[in-house]
């Protein structure tokens, strides 16, 4: 064979949401049979899907820097490549011989799945095996949730892989890692958005660890001080500069390290590290939901409430919403907050979500998929059962219709929330902040710098629990609800899975409590 027909075999590792070389066994693997290609393909295509945004690519292009100076390390930089995947395996296997494609396993949107469905035909027809490892606690082809929670903890424990040495390959152009504006990106200013790359991951994870997290249990769903007591390591999580596993380590040896010091001088820390550590599980246990059920993104898990909403929304109500304009301050400050940083804490999501749903009546998915835009941390197997379960379709989950008004008066009691992102407001009286249209000057604000409220949030929330309550005392809800119940339901001991709490009233549901003791790992 002639020096000019000879094709070099190589390992493709393409990574998508595993965007570091520690802890990643596709990597390792793949060096161990042969020559690496490590490979990210940019697929503008995907980044113009509804619930992708430029705040999120900007994340991932600081990744991908710091990850393609990782590899050159390890002694092969990353190969970036814009385009179809399968055009662009296509275009690499007229260079080289493709021994295999390796990637870890992703539970992404409906785009993805897809594009892997295509993927795993053109590996088949081109004779190429595509090796998918399980990428965290989500299990592939799960036939039952039965001992998931012990299969969890025993993948957790296994040995972190460290990363291996690559041979260089005759490379002419590695590629450049584009900007959202080359993607053609709607812009989206997010002047306080967390920065990305495995750094600053480890940065927030240990900070959080060892300085920011003792309170975690009692500030987690305080708007300004939950932005610090939270470990704020979603995003790292959800585009994979840190792997799961890794942080379930590191966070086990720190409680192993509390254990042994006196009571006098742990504080909270102790009780912030077991909370903490349990919404790691409930992480990889709301990604198994759309893992095991992808239509979740796009339908009604239950089918009892197909028609309940209108699917087209009414955009007024929609446009307010999502621009921080609703006239309810708590909610407006929420919105205003998270088109800023890119991040809520789990209560404030659950309650934006809420009054989308429920006050303004609106089908989940145009809301669902604002916000999913504009989380940094958005991560599909979290976001999209998360968001179902909050708008009241899963039919196994409480209702929880929150108050706005009272959650502004329980979680921004003195007002600095709403006041820094409602600045319209300077002129209301603290008493009457949560609810200007009582202030004696709110003719002076509202209707002028200010918007009346556009709902009358007791009266759309008796209503709407009127109607969700007809749909769940129907003949046909109680059978299909135990069947989703057995799919999807937790079987972790001691872990609620509704966490109800009726009032005195027999038969009503505290509309201020949240459905689960889990601020969502996709933003803790």
């Amino acid at each position: 064979m002639t020096g000019a027909s000879y094709k070099q075999s190589v390992q493709i590792v393409w990574f998508k949401r595993d965007l570091r070389v520690e802890d990643n066994r596709v990597l390792v693997r793949a060096a161990h049979d042969g020559l690496v290609l490590p490979l990210f393909v940019v697929e503008p295509e995907l980044w113009q899907e509804p619930d992708m945004s430029a705040r999120q690519w900007a994340f991932v292009e600081e990744c991908l820097y710091e990850l393609r100076a990782a590899l050159g390390n390890l002694g092969q930089p990353l190969v970036v490549r814009s385009g179809d995947v399968v055009d662009v395996c296509s275009k690499l296997s007229q260079k080289y011989t493709i021994a295999k494609l390796w990637s870890h396993e992703e539970t992404g949107n409906g785009w993805t799945f897809a594009r892997d469905k295509r993927v795993a035909l053109w590996c088949r027809q081109m004779g190429i095996p595509w090796i998918e490892i399980q990428q965290n606690g989500t299990q592939r082809r799960l036939k039952s949730r039965n001992g998931w929670a012990k299969s969890w903890d025993a993948y957790m424990a296994e040995p972190v892989s460290r990363p291996p040495v690559l041979a260089p390959l005759c490379i002419d152009d590695i590629g450049v890692i584009p900007t959202a504006t080359d993607l053609g990106l709607r812009a989206d200013f997010c002047p306080l958005r967390q920065k990305g790359g495995r750094e600053r991951g480890l940065e927030r994870l240990h900070t959080f660890l060892h300085e920011r997290g003792e309170f975690y249990r009692t500030e987690m769903s305080n708007p300004l001080a939950g932005s610090t007591a939270c470990s704020r390591i979603s995003p790292y999580l959800a585009w994979g500069a840190l792997s799961m596993r890794e942080v379930a380590q590191i966070t086990l040896t720190r409680q192993l390290q509390l254990k042994q010091l006196d009571k006098a001088h742990v504080g909270k820390w102790r009780g912030a590290m077991t909370s903490f550590s349990g919404r790691l599980h409930w992480h990889c246990h709301f990604i198994q939901k759309l893992e095991d059920e992808p239509r979740v993104e796009f339908a009604n898990l239950h089918s009892a409430y197909n028609g309940m909403r209108s699917i087209e929304p009414n955009v007024e109500r929609l446009n307010a919403w999502r621009n921080g304009e609703t006239g309810l301050p708590f909610v407006d400050a929420c919105m205003r907050s998270l088109n800023a940083t890119g991040w809520l804490n789990f209560r404030m999501r659950a309650m934006v979500t809420a009054v989308a749903s429920y006050h303004l009546w609106l089908d989940w998915r145009k809301p669902g998929e604002h916000l999913a835009r504009q989380f940094t941390d958005y991560e599909p197997g979290i976001h999209w059962p998360q968001i179902q379960m909050q708008s009241g379709t899963t039919g196994i989950n409480t209702v929880r219709i929150y108050n706005p008004v009272k959650q502004g008066h329980d979680q921004d009691p003195e007002g600095l929330f709403v006041r820094r992102w409602v600045p319209e407001l300077a002129n209301i009286d603290n008493n009457f902040l949560q609810e200007p249209w009582k202030a004696e000057n709110a003719g002076m604000v509202l209707g002028k710098t200010y918007p009346f409220p556009i709902v009358d949030y007791l009266g759309a929330a008796k209503e709407a629990r009127q109607k969700i309550w007809a749909v769940r005392k129907g003949n046909d809800h109680r059978g299909q609800a135990s069947a989703i119940q057995s799919k999807h339901g937790s079987r972790k001991s001691g872990v609620p899975m509704r966490g109800k709490r009726k009032s005195k009233k027999a038969g009503k549901v505290d509309s201020t409590q949240i459905s689960f003791v889990f601020d969502g790992t996709e933003n803790t």
